[in-house]
């Protein structure tokens, strides 16, 4: 027999992992909540926790004991950041309760809601609907899927306590991309152009359109149209006819479902009141329909007397109300953090904007800010800045809108001084408007006509400004 030598050795690696505390994994869930659903969660859990109660108008909610922020008077403190000069500190004062107006939102059918019903239609488990209801909410404008699905296995394995693999993932997500508009929840422009195609009956190995989106992307984004036809082994009418065919397609198909802007707009709760008085700005948060709560006081007397008989039947009662009493706490605290979360990174917003706020609703005095400079002024992590403003929504004196729109990138001009995209939006569509329509302006006469202006972008950035704007590239605008 053969002598086998085996040999064993063991190696030591270090990981540094994160797990949250069920308390803080609560504060989290609570905090991606809008108002409607807040609401709703707090009507569950005190019909799920009798020891929970609605306290009366005049009862207070209990002292937090779980860590919450507290707001500060140094979240005024915005324009000693270089970033925000010229704003000064605006004065932002948290009101109460009150009822919103009654602002119309349009009677379009909602991106969210369109797709949600299609989803509904679908032979799917209670797990896979929760999945896919997440996907869908995790599209843009756009109807494009930004996020990696590993990403969104975490938050749903996180936040939800959802645990699906990539694979089934993936599997709902195809099924999503079935729905109507043609080209929705794709993960880029070039998935999108596909899917519309496919839609249309194009086969991947015989559709000429389908192999330039496939194979010749970077050629047709970089309108190399004669060597894209040479490769192609194909004369320059066909690839020309083929391209015609590309470019009639929607980049943008989550705007053909009329939702400019947000998720769900004719059925939106504004989470936020922002009124403007002279030179303040008075931000609230809208729990007007949200009670107080409370721990019963007969069940906190209850544990008391348990606790002191000795009974060994009454000792297993009293760990039994206890649980439930550090459970109510827990949740009463989750719901003061999340109220503190909200109301700070809301001030943040107005403080940065106040310009914004100030001018009536004038995009051409939005100042860029990003999720960064939002955490840094409240000091929060930009995780938690991001659950804020993605599902959030806040009602001005003009409108309704969501919190994601206060945040764009900046543009630095000639002169040092950063501006929002949003001007740069307002003077591409202003210059497109007063174009010859018998000779429209190409993106790169674009691109020279922002230079005299002072804004040195490529003419790839103008390309994609104009494409977010939805005005067609200058040879489908001429007349």
């Amino acid at each position: 027999m053969a002598n086998s030598n085996f040999t064993q050795t063991q190696t030591q690696q270090q990981a540094l992992t994160q797990t949250l505390s069920p308390q803080q994994l609560l504060a989290v869930q609570l905090l991606e909540l809008t108002t409607v659903e807040i609401e709703e969660r707090v009507r569950s859990e005190v019909m799920d926790n009798p020891v929970l109660e609605v306290a009366d108008d005049n009862d207070a909610l209990p002292e937090d004991d779980g860590g919450g922020e507290p707001l500060s008077d140094d979240l005024l403190a915005v324009a000693e950041d270089d970033d925000y000069s010229g704003n000064g500190d605006i004065p932002v004062a948290v009101a109460g309760s009150r009822h919103f107006l009654d602002i119309p939102l349009g009677d379009a059918v909602s991106f969210g809601d369109t797709l949600m019903e299609q989803l509904g239609q679908l032979p799917l488990t209670d797990e896979e609907l929760a999945a896919g209801e997440y996907i869908i909410g995790s599209l843009d404008e756009d109807g494009l899927l930004r996020k990696p699905l590993s990403e969104i296995r975490d938050e749903l394995l996180i936040y939800n306590s959802l645990d699906i693999d990539e694979d089934a993932l993936l599997h709902l997500l195809k099924m999503i991309q079935a729905f109507e508009p043609a080209g929705i929840a794709a993960r880029d422009l070039r998935e999108c152009l596909l899917l519309q195609l496919a839609r249309n009956g194009e086969k991947m190995g015989s559709s000429l359109a389908m192999r330039i989106v496939s194979d010749y992307y970077d050629d047709f984004v970089g309108k190399r149209w004669e060597q894209m036809a040479e490769r192609l082994g194909v004369s320059k009418e066909e690839c020309r006819s083929a391209i015609s065919e590309v470019v009639r397609l929607n980049p943008r198909p989550g705007a053909s479902l009329s939702e400019s802007v947000g998720f769900s707009r004719q059925q939106v709760v504004p989470d936020f009141i922002l009124e403007v008085l002279d030179d303040t700005v008075t931000v609230s948060i809208n729990n007007a329909h949200m009670p107080s709560l409370k721990v019963g006081d007969e069940y906190m007397l209850l544990l008391e007397q348990h606790s002191a008989s000795g009974n060994v039947e009454q000792d297993a009662a009293a760990q039994f109300l206890k649980q439930k009493i550090d459970t109510a706490k827990g949740f009463i605290s989750a719901v003061k953090q999340r109220e503190q979360t909200m109301i700070s990174t809301m001030r943040a917003i107005a403080s940065v904007q106040k310009n914004y706020f100030m001018s009536g609703g004038d995009d051409s005095m939005l100042k860029p800010m990003i999720l960064e400079d939002i955490a840094k002024v409240t000091g929060y992590d930009i995780s938690t800045i991001s659950r804020v403003s993605s599902s959030k929504y806040v009602q001005t004196p003009w409108n309704v809108m969501p919190l994601k729109y206060f945040f764009s990138d900046g543009v630095v001009k000639d002169d040092g001084t950063r501006q929002s995209v949003y001007e740069l939006f307002g003077i591409i569509k202003e210059l497109v408007e007063g174009e010859n329509k018998e000779l429209p302006l190409t993106d790169q006469a674009l691109q020279e006509l922002l230079l005299e202006r002072g804004y040195n972008v490529a003419r790839r950035t103008v390309a994609k400004y104009r494409e977010q704007l939805g005005i067609p590239v200058a040879r489908l605008r001429k007349v």
